[in-house]
C-alpha cells in the first residue's frame, strides 16, 4: 500500500485464533483496492482509464465505481473545490508519479487545466460506465484512502468482527464498542506551532479523516485555479459516517477555506485550524460544537 495501516478489533471466541487469516484477508483487500484505484500502478484500473483515447468508455470495478460516484457528488456540491479529475495538475506541481518539479508555468497551468475538471466526466452509476473526454487524469489521492478504511472495517464486519477501529494513514473509522464498553477514543493532533484544548472523539459508528498542509506543504492544489490553495487552512478534521465521505470533505474545505458554503450546505461536523497575521485559530462547526455539546 506505501501507507501504515492499523485495525484494533474485539475478535468474539470463534475467531479468537484467526487472528492470522484475518490479517492476510486485510491484506488481500487492499492490494485489491491499490490495483483498482491507484495513480501510482500503471496497471490499475483507474490508470488504465487515463491512457484511453478521447471517447473511450471503460466500465469500472465495483471500488472504483463507488469512489468515482461520491467523488462527483462532492465535486457538485463543493463546486469543484473537490475534483477528483486533477491528476495532470498534480504530476504538474510535482505531486504525482513523475516527481517533484520546479513550480510550473502559467501556460503549463492553463494547458492542464484546459484537459482536467470533474464536469467534463460522464459516468452512469446503472452500469459503472466512465467515459473519457480525452487528456483527462483521475487523481483520487484525497478520498481513496478514506474508502479503504471502510472497505477494510466492512470485510472485518462479514468476518464476523463487529468491534473494531480501523487507520490507515491518519484517517479511522470506529465500528461498535472496546472490549471495556467505551466508545472508541481518538485525539485530533494539533499542528506544529498550535496548542488548543484537547479534542477526543468517540468513534462509535463514525469516521474522521484529517487534511493537512502542516507535513508536505502546500499540496493541496486548487482545482479551480490550477495552483496551491491559498486559504491559510493548516488543517481540516472531518467527523462523517464514512471515512471515505468525511476524506471527501476534509480535502474539499482545506482547498475551499472554512468560508466555503459546502458547510453549512451539508451541515459538516469539522474542526479547521487556520494560520493568519493573528495566529493560528481552530474553528470548530456548528455540527461539531453540537456533537460535543
Amino acid at each position: 500500500m506505501g501507507t501504515s495501516w492499523t485495525v484494533l478489533a474485539a475478535l468474539p471466541p470463534p475467531l479468537a485464533g484467526a487472528a492470522g487469516s484475518l490479517r492476510h484477508a486485510i491484506v488481500a483487500r487492499l492490494i485489491n483496492l491499490v490495483a483498482q484505484t491507484s495513480h501510482w500502478d500503471p496497471a490499475s484500473a483507474l490508470c488504465r482509464f487515463n491512457a484511453l483515447p478521447p471517447g473511450g468508455v471503460a466500465t469500472l470495478p465495483d471500488d472504483l465505481a463507488r469512489v468515482i460516484d461520491l467523488s462527483l457528488r462532492i465535486a457538485h456540491a463543493s463546486d469543484g473545490a473537490f475534483d477528483p479529475a486533477i491528476g495532470r495538475l498534480v504530476d504538474l506541481w510535482g505531486y504525482g508519479p513523475p516527481g517533484p518539479c520546479p513550480p510550473p508555468a502559467a501556460a503549463a497551468i492553463d494547458a492542464a487545466r484546459g484537459v482536467s475538471g470533474w464536469q467534463r466526466l460522464r459516468f452512469d452509476p446503472a452500469t459503472a460506465r466512465l467515459r473519457q473526454p480525452g487528456g483527462l487524469a483521475l487523481d483520487l489521492s484525497g478520498v481513496a484512502k478514506g474508502h479503504a478504511v471502510d472497505a477494510v472495517a466492512d470485510l472485518l464486519a462479514m468476518q464476523g468482527v463487529r468491534h473494531c477501529l480501523v487507520e490507515i494513514g491518519g484517517e479511522l473509522v470506529g465500528r461498535g464498542m472496546r472490549p471495556d464498553g467505551d466508545p472508541w477514543w481518538v485525539d485530533l493532533e494539533d499542528p506544529p506551532g498550535a496548542a488548543f484544548a484537547p479534542l477526543r472523539l468517540a468513534l462509535h459508528e463514525m469516521a474522521v479523516a484529517t487534511s493537512g498542509n502542516y507535513r508536505r506543504g502546500d499540496h493541496s492544489i486548487d482545482p479551480r485555479t490550477g495552483c496551491p490553495a491559498d486559504t491559510g487552512v493548516l488543517s481540516v478534521s472531518v467527523i462523517a459516517p464514512s471515512a471515505m465521505l468525511a476524506d471527501a470533505l476534509a480535502t474539499a474545505i482545506a482547498v475551499a477555506g472554512p468560508d466555503c458554503g459546502v458547510i453549512a450546505a451539508l451541515d459538516v461536523a469539522a474542526r479547521i485550524v487556520v494560520q493568519s497575521d493573528g495566529g493560528v485559530r481552530e474553528i470548530l462547526t456548528p455540527r461539531l460544537r453540537t456533537m460535543l455539546a
